[in-house]
């Protein structure tokens, strides 16, 4: 039986404003190695929630992404704190993720990527299924198709088994980057919350040279 390839697993969330600071650590990733895979897991950052921030919550959410933005570089639209009756609920941006993970695999971290862009930088409302469904027939899925997908029951239990695997892993916050197996079947940290391109992919080589002197 073949050991399981090395690969990183990333805990994100689309809504989640630090996930969207580490993007351009994602990209550096795959720039400079293309061919280490990453798995995507939905971390669920607020699902379900049913209450409209209040002007206290959006204090503390601008002070957030204001920090992310200096840290980053990464464009946010500050408009969206002029919104009334906003409820933060992620899980449908989150199941957006997975019905493109379902469809084609290999678009999921585009959709990601699409909707986080989509929300911080154009301040566009992605709690809403009609506005995920034009954000995946942006990337190149069907609409309908992708619709229809998207309110499967198997759709919205898979999004839940993956809030699920975050709560297992003892993910406690986004972004987390976790690489393995190593011989024992543990996955190492690479980081658990936001660091720079450089300290990630440091970390990431030193786990692959290692990787190299056990094989």
């Amino acid at each position: 039986m073949q050991p399981p390839t090395p690969h990183l697993v990333y805990f994100a969330d689309p809504m989640c404003s630090w996930c969207w600071g580490f993007a351009p650590v994602v990209d550096a990733i795959a720039t400079r190695h293309p061919d280490l895979p990453i798995r995507l897991i939905l971390g669920g950052l607020r699902p379900f929630t049913e209450t409209a921030m209040d002007e206290a919550a959006k204090a503390r959410t601008r002070r957030h992404w204001e920090h992310v933005a200096a840290a980053s570089g990464q464009p946010f639209d500050f408009g969206f704190f002029e919104r009334s009756g906003f409820v933060y609920d992620t899980e449908p941006a989150a199941r957006a993720v997975v019905t493109a993970r379902r469809l084609q695999p290999g678009r999921a971290f585009a959709l990601n990527r699409a909707i986080a862009h989509a929300f911080y930088a154009g301040n566009r409302d992605v709690t809403q299924a009609d506005t995920l469904a034009d954000l995946a027939e942006e990337i190149g899925f069907d609409r309908d198709g992708f619709l229809a997908a998207f309110e499967e029951d198997a759709t919205k239990a898979e999004t839940l088994q993956d809030f699920a695997t975050a709560q297992q892993a003892g993910v406690t916050g986004f972004p987390t980057l976790l690489a393995g197996p190593q011989a024992d079947g543990s996955y190492l940290p690479v980081t658990v919350g936001y660091q720079d391109p450089e300290a990630v992919l440091a970390r990431i080589g030193m786990w692959l040279e290692h990787q190299l002197e056990d094989g």
